[in-house]
């Protein structure tokens, strides 16, 4: 045997050995072997920006109307009713029926109350005519970008609190042991990951959230710890911690490995990038997705999956393809329903987490991009898009609103016309606000019918 063989076979047995350490991830040497940190179809692509790509002038809301305070001075008579608000669904739906149809490629959008619906909207084409003509419906999947990062948030904070972590527990001792860490990384906690305030990649733009990638800026440490800056790693490195929590993959697995110069260091990195990735995914599909009674959502664009175009729409839509490997900030293809169903049953379905641990984290801002008060309390906002450099947009917004109602918005293109100008998440929200409505006080002198 020649010493080429020997070292094959020598390797083959530390990754047998290897995977033998790990627990409840469905992984095979020749998954390993066929795993791609950095695949193709992640080059020349972008992400949204969360509130870093939305204006601050176009976040601002009308003010809500002003709550009338006490009278000074004595007044006759019983004291001023209070004001009361309601909301307008249908005009709500209406009016984004009316900005987005003539606009985008194609939409869905579904408004639910209590989990049940009521105001929706499907209209043109998931896959246009030169593509097959499929129309959009609120089952229809989609690559859902970064609103991905609900379903990694809600599983973050479900496992979290069933292990007895505190959010502001520091994140280090679950770092993978064969990383180095650099400045200040053992002060970074899970609730930074979650807020964008790790300061990991500080100011970065290029959407990246590759095991290598990851595995570098740890080692760069952060010299702006507490400051904002919104990073699709902080949601990588968080599908990483949650396979350390859960014990799928020991924290100094493959240590002794990478110290000996056993197993090449960029071989040892494919190992932990797709085995983290296969724990990922099942804690999600039996922690998140069962309880919602929803199967099926996954990385890979599937043959019925709505395709990206530009707008106006010229030539064949874009598959943004298998995108496994930006697990946790992104990559989830999943419909409306689907999405509202999780929202639903992790804000009050007790299932996940209970609703009083449901709010804790929506307040704490994990998860999600805006948080807005209205007249009818606080909405919680998260945004989505993910597109090429040739125009083409998956794009959505996902609304926690008051009054137990969740809305999501699915978009397959950019949003052209005034006065949206692409960004979605300004038009849904001042529509919403325009459309709390205040209810005129009934006449208390009436006599009862």
């Amino acid at each position: 045997m020649s010493g080429r063989e020997e070292d094959m076979d020598e390797r083959a047995g530390l990754l047998a050995a290897a995977l033998d350490q790990l627990r409840g991830v469905a992984i095979d040497e020749a998954a390993v072997r066929a795993h791609v940190m950095r695949p193709d179809n992640l080059l020349g692509v972008s992400s949204d920006r969360g509130p870093e790509g939305v204006p601050a002038e176009d976040v601002a809301l009308p003010p809500p109307a002003p709550v009338p305070g006490p009278v000074p001075g004595p007044v006759p008579g019983p004291g001023p009713a209070p004001v009361v608000y309601s909301f307008d669904a249908a005009g709500f739906i209406q009016e984004l029926e009316e900005m987005l149809t003539p606009n985008v490629a194609g939409y869905s959008i579904r408004l639910n109350e209590n989990g049940s619906t009521i105001g929706q909207a499907s209209q043109n084409w998931a896959k246009e005519p030169q593509d097959g003509s499929e129309a959009w419906t609120p089952d229809t999947r989609m690559h859902v970008a970064s609103l991905s990062k609900i379903v990694t948030a809600a599983a973050m904070t479900r496992l979290l609190g069933a292990a007895g972590i505190s959010p502001d527990v520091p994140i280090i001792g679950y770092l993978p042991a064969y990383w180095v860490k650099g400045p200040n990384v053992n002060s970074i906690t899970f609730a930074d990951l979650m807020t964008h305030t790790s300061g990991l990649a500080f100011g970065a733009t290029n959407s990246r959230s590759d095991f290598p990638w990851m595995k570098e800026q740890i080692a760069a440490g952060t010299f702006h710890l507490g400051q904002f800056s919104y990073q699709n790693m902080n949601f990588g490195l968080c599908r990483i911690l949650l396979a350390t929590i859960n014990g799928n993959v020991p924290v100094d697995w493959l240590l002794l490995e990478s110290q000996g110069g056993l197993l090449p260091p960029g071989y040892i990195d494919n190992l932990w990038d797709s085995s983290t990735i296969g724990a990922y995914a099942s804690y999600a599909a039996d922690e998140v997705f069962a309880p919602s009674e929803v199967t099926g959502p996954d990385f890979t664009h599937d043959p019925a999956d709505a395709l990206a175009y530009n707008f106006p729409v010229t030539g064949n839509g874009w598959n943004s393809g298998d995108l496994t490997t930006m697990a946790g900030g992104a990559g989830w293809h999943m419909s409306v329903d689907e999405l509202l169903q999780v929202m639903a049953t992790f804000r009050r379905g007790g299932t996940i987490v209970s609703p009083d641990q449901a709010q804790v984290m929506l307040e704490d801002g994990f998860g999600i991009d805006f948080s807005v008060a209205t007249p009818l309390g606080t909405y919680y906002a998260k945004l989505g898009g993910w597109n090429d450099n040739a125009g083409h947009q998956e794009q959505g917004v996902a609304f926690y609103l008051p009054l137990n109602m969740e809305l999501v918005v699915l978009v397959n293109s950019p949003v052209i016309g005034e006065p949206i100008k692409d960004l979605l998440y300004p038009f849904v929200s001042s529509a919403y606000n325009y459309h709390i409505e205040e209810v005129a006080p009934s006449d208390a002198s009436a006599s009862p019918a």
